[in-house]
């Protein structure tokens, strides 16, 4: 989370932000180097008094003010393109969810076991609790289990915009009528905050992403909870299904349609 006056980025969530945030480190150091040695060498140029202003023949130097930039890009690039395969990466993934941006909220789809649809609003801001935060909060967060690998579908039905979240490294473009993939994998409990990052109308600034991780329960006492809207349109119904995180979902949740759940009693029954 991001707090005033930070200069850093936030605190990784995720191994691929990590790896950007040693590569930003990495890159900054090659530039101090080099705002360093051109510093000194203004510096130099103006506090030393010249004995020889006519052309010289430096081909030692010309050679090595040639190669030394290429050898920098050369640093640069090599972590630079690891990490663009890292990212583009997408093995066995274990979740797979559906992200559609609309003016102004995020719908999503879980598309794995059994389609579950749900709707994403901002929480205005006299609707807040104690604690949560302006502009960030959301009345319904997508739920995942951490140190699971997610595949994220990226797409939407009306402008352009951009799912991103920075604590996970993320940021994908939501385009209409083209589906974008990324993968992120959560390295700690907790919840993720983010917005739209393109410009996309007037509520622009009013459509923000929540991303909750939690640990999958092992005791079977204990459950897990998905909150799920009943239609696609904004609706007060919500309903709860409370799934056990160890038993296969398609047992018990192939028999059961979206449209035919209707509590949470109900699912706790066909289960056992």
């Amino acid at each position: 989370m991001a707090h005033s006056s930070q200069l850093g980025f936030q605190d990784a969530a995720s191994p691929i932000m990590e790896e950007l945030i040693y590569f930003h480190d990495h890159a900054l150091m090659a530039v101090l180097l080099i705002s360093t040695l051109v510093l000194y060498i203004i510096t130099a140029m103006m506090t030393t008094k010249l004995t020889n202003t006519g052309p010289l023949n430096a081909q030692e130097v010309e050679m090595v003010w040639t190669l030394m930039p290429a050898v920098i890009l050369v640093i640069i690039a090599l972590p630079s393109l690891r990490i663009l395969y890292l990212m583009d990466e997408v093995n066995s993934p274990h979740l797979t969810i559906k992200a559609i941006g609309h003016q102004w909220y995020w719908s999503y789809e879980h598309l794995d076991h059994m389609v579950m649809k749900y709707n994403s609003y901002i929480i205005p801001a006299k609707d807040l609790l104690p604690g949560q935060f302006r502009l960030l909060e959301v009345d319904t967060r997508m739920n995942i289990p951490m140190e699971s690998s997610i595949r994220m579908l990226i797409t939407s039905v009306d402008v352009l915009h951009s799912w991103a979240i920075p604590s996970l490294g993320i940021k994908t473009d939501a385009i209409p009528g083209r589906l974008n993939q990324t993968t992120f994998t959560t390295t700690r409990p907790g919840v993720f905050y983010g917005q739209c990052s393109e410009i996309c109308g007037v509520n622009h600034s009013f459509m923000p992403i929540a991303v909750e991780a939690s640990r999958l329960l092992t005791t079977p006492d204990q459950l897990l909870e998905i909150k799920i809207d009943v239609t696609l349109e904004r609706s007060d119904q919500k309903t709860f299904i409370k799934i056990h995180p160890g038993t296969p979902h398609e047992q018990y949740l192939k028999i059961y349609e979206k449209d035919h759940i209707s509590n949470p009693l109900q699912m706790k029954q066909a289960h056992q």
